[in-house]
């Protein structure tokens, strides 16, 4: 990097931070701080979903499978989302947002005491919690990493600096300055994506190869098959069962883009350009990762380096400080999100049941309390992210997949199932059996168990198995043992129900630690 490179770095992070001084004035309560009032238009709250499920780690850990494998990095990442995110905008969008117009809360798992009762509430917001802090400590190791490749600071440095710029607009702008940065950060990316893409066309057509020969190259062979290596046929369904939950509200940050539009319908439509943009915009991401064996060679085992080492091999300053603002975007996108939504449980779901205080608390001390869980989650994550590349979780991606993919599941189940009428019959019994026996199983095929030849269980198993023992205890229980109680069944038809949402809506309680906690949000 050089001066021009620098410069337009410090102009990103320029931007971002006046963004969210600019979204602060938008920002009165906790319904605006974590569900923009329900008042952002669906457009943006596509964008924003989008935006928020990316990371840096698509640039190292991602673009490492494409070195190695080729184009099943898109055929069992982003293709299971986009049909994941497309299902889902019929099935969990509308009844997300209504968890904010019917039921008024402000955080996805406040309805979770309702539709199943405080326990179970606990346990998905606590674990729920410690899943996020460890998904977006391995995202801040990945900008770092990338940061390292091309500046030379420390891992420890560049999670510092990322982490504390993120932590300045996101903590004052709420969701609006998340929504709004996403917004900023969506066209910086569309520019570096395809500066990019032109820039390895045009290197290749030098090479000889051209675009359509490079995969007649030697380098590239097998790599255009959709599934190989360790991503088979149960990775890719497991994926997309784990993706369904995830992108729609099972990690807690895409359901708050739901939740923030102003109606059921629009929800729908933001999911739906989500799903498009999925579809369409990692193929010009990804085309780069699937030629870099021909114009790199990686100094890692992992080829997590290839897409930096590209970067910098094909692009002139200027251009290259654009894409690694680009990395950033990203990274910064997802984190900031990750933070909102955690912040919302932690103020909304955990610190009632904990403290007589946040009983009470009003509109200005529960602004302020969000923040600075803001602040609280970000720094434990960054410490988080210091240990990413330590013994215990091995690599980047292997927190990603493995850890995150494979806890997700079982934390999730209870809280997707349990907003659709078929799954009325399980209750809290169903939800923490599951979730129980989800968590243990992912503890049995990654640690005790040694099932492969190598020494370890098959990822494709590591990843499934634990969603494939949460997914059926939870239907099971609610067959064998049925909680469907009226008071759970009147959430459940609330949250179901088509009809005009002001009418449905119920008033809202005076106090946080009621059945309903209140919000402020405006119907």
């Amino acid at each position: 990097m050089n001066s021009l490179d620098w410069a337009v770095l410090i102009g990103y992070f320029g931007v971002m931070v006046a963004i969210g001084v600019w979204s602060h004035k938008r920002v009165d309560n906790v319904s605006d701080f974590f569900t923009a009032g329900g008042k952002m238009p669906w457009w943006l709250s596509g964008i924003s979903h989008h935006m928020s499920g990316y990371s840096a780690v698509m640039f190292t850990g991602y673009a490492g499978i494409a070195y190695t494998y080729g184009v099943t990095s898109f055929v069992t990442w982003s293709f299971p989302i986009a049909l994941g995110i497309a299902i889902g905008s019929k099935l969990f969008a509308p009844r997300i947002n209504r968890l904010r117009s019917r039921l008024h809360v402000a955080s996805p798992l406040e309805y979770l005491k309702n539709r199943y009762d405080l326990r179970t509430q606990q346990a998905l917001a606590w674990s729920g919690m410690l899943l996020k802090i460890v998904d977006v400590g391995a995202k801040w190791a990945a900008i770092a990493t990338l940061l390292s490749v091309f500046t030379g600071v420390s891992l420890n440095q560049g999670i510092l600096i990322t982490g504390c710029i993120t932590a300045v607009y996101c903590t004052i702008g709420g969701l609006w300055a998340d929504a709004l940065t996403e917004l900023g950060q969506f066209v910086i990316q569309l520019l570096a994506g395809v500066a990019m893409f032109v820039a390895v066309v045009l290197e290749l057509n030098d090479k000889g190869i051209g675009f359509f020969g490079a995969w007649d190259e030697p380098a590239l062979q097998g790599h255009d098959k959709p599934l190989v290596g360790p991503y088979g046929t149960v990775f890719l369904l497991a994926f997309l069962f784990i993706k369904l939950f995830e992108y729609n509200g099972g990690m807690l940050n895409q359901a708050q883009r739901y939740m923030a539009t102003a109606t059921p319908r629009e929800a729908e439509r933001s999911a739906r350009l989500s799903a498009v943009l999925w579809l369409v915009w990692p193929v010009v991401l990804f085309f780069p990762m699937w030629m870099s064996p021909l114009l790199v060679e990686s100094q890692k085992a992992d080829g997590s380096d290839s897409y930096g080492l590209m970067t910098e091999q094909l692009l002139p300053h200027g251009l290259l400080g654009l894409v690694i603002v680009g990395f950033f975007s990203h990274t910064m996108a997802m984190c900031s999100s990750d933070a909102n939504a955690i912040a919302a449980v932690f103020t909304r779901d955990v610190a009632p049941v904990v403290s007589k205080q946040a009983r009470a608390w009003n509109d200005r001390s529960g602004l302020v309390a969000a923040r600075v869980t803001t602040v609280v989650f970000l720094g434990l994550s960054m410490a988080v992210a210091t240990q990413v590349n330590s013994p215990a979780f091995k690599d980047i991606i292997t927190v990603v997949i493995k850890w995150v993919a494979g806890l997700m599941g079982p934390i999730a189940i209870p809280m997707m199932l349990g907003l659709l009428r078929p799954f009325r019959r399980s209750g809290p019994t169903a939800a923490l059996t599951s979730w129980a026996a989800g968590l243990f199983a992912f503890w049995l095929v990654n640690y005790p168990i040694h099932w492969n030849v190598d020494g370890g269980v098959p990822l494709q198993y590591q990843v499934s198995i634990p969603l494939a023992v949460s997914l059926f205890l939870y239907i099971l229980i609610g067959f064998v043992k049925p909680e469907d109680t009226p008071e759970r069944l009147a959430v459940i038809e609330k949250i179901n129900t088509d009809g005009d949402d002001a009418a449905a809506a119920v008033p809202a309680p005076t106090g946080a630690g009621d059945d309903v906690v209140r919000t402020t949000a405006k119907d």
